[in-house]
């Protein structure tokens, strides 16, 4: 209901925009959106933001391509950008962990003429990059709420697993959780891992649950597996709190049974389909939200509402 509203309201007015004409439909069909995102479509966050392309792909009766690099890899991820800028699409839609390590191609992108949107990582940067906007959540900010979510269930001493050190989204998310569990009269650390490793994952967080150790906040779902296992080999499944990033049938079958505490949601599905919406529109008629940035994030699924976000995942769209 929201999202048809919102195609119809960028197309022209909320009672009309249905019904495009077929002139406004062959010409948007010639339009081409380019995506490059540091996430792979496999991934089970990704997938999820790539449904959200897709459908939005399909609505506005644009061509949209998807690429990303096979690892966490920037300068994979700028030769992929600078593939698309020589392409010239009509529009430019990319995720950006490290602003500095991809400051050229986006720099490139600009000199171009390329309309760029940015989502997921890289808000605080975008605007002052030459991106039209950001669609996303403040990283810091959520995970000084999922601190001091832990923090008031009565967590002192947690660990905050960082998959992707030098991405400077799960970098913020691991400040934002330390800084308001040390407000809150606690303590805790940042523990690196190699998301690429589950077996590795695994063992290095039962190595760092020491037992004064009540908190373990991982920062997606690959992270909140190797967790709750790790708490299981270790028996400490139900009394060690944890809490995680991001959703996954798994995580949130863990949360509906009372394992993981809570997940913060950034609602993905309307960062893939909220930039190819607005983007069709903009190459169109030149029309754009009057914000730096659209929030899609954060908001929580707990045990209360966990059913409800489930049902949500079977559709691709949580």
């Amino acid at each position: 209901m929201v999202l048809g509203c919102l195609i119809a309201l960028f197309a022209a007015a909320c009672g009309r925009g249905e019904r495009a004409s077929a002139t406004t439909r062959d010409s948007r069909a010639r339009l081409r959106i380019a995506v490059v995102t540091h996430g792979q479509a496999s991934d089970p966050f990704w997938s999820v933001v790539k449904n959200g392309i897709d459908q939005a792909a399909k609505d506005m009766g644009v061509t949209v391509t998807y690429q990303a690099p096979q690892a966490f890899d920037m300068v994979a991820m700028s030769r992929l950008i600078d593939a698309e800028v020589a392409r010239k699409p009509d529009g430019l839609v990319i995720s950006m962990p490290d602003p500095a390590a991809l400051a050229r191609s986006v720099e490139a992108a600009k000199d171009a003429g390329i309309p760029l949107i940015t989502i997921n990582a890289g808000g605080e940067e975008a605007r002052k990059m030459g991106a039209l906007l950001h669609i996303g959540q403040s990283e810091y900010d959520a995970g000084k709420a999922g601190g001091e979510r832990m923090a008031k269930a009565g967590v002192r001493h947690a660990i905050c697993v960082n998959h992707e050190v030098g991405n400077v989204s799960e970098d913020e998310r691991c400040r934002g959780f330390l800084d308001a569990l040390v407000k809150a009269g606690g303590a805790g650390r940042v523990l690196a891992v190699n998301q690429a490793s589950p077996t590795d994952m695994q063992q290095k967080i039962m190595a760092a649950m020491a037992p004064d150790v009540d908190g373990v906040f991982t920062l997606g779902p690959a992270g909140a597996r190797a967790a709750l296992a790790a708490a299981q080999q270790s028996n400490r499944l139900g009394t060690m709190k944890l809490a995680t990033f991001d959703l996954s049938p798994e995580v949130l079958s863990a949360i509906r049974d009372g394992q993981i505490s809570f997940a913060i949601d950034q609602q993905q599905y309307l960062q893939g389909y909220l930039a190819i919406v607005l983007l069709a529109q903009y190459a169109q008629h030149g029309m754009l939200p009057a914000a730096e940035a659209i929030p899609t994030g954060p908001s929580f699924v707990t045990k209360e509402n966990a059913a409800d976000v489930i049902d949500a995942s079977k559709k691709g769209i949580r």
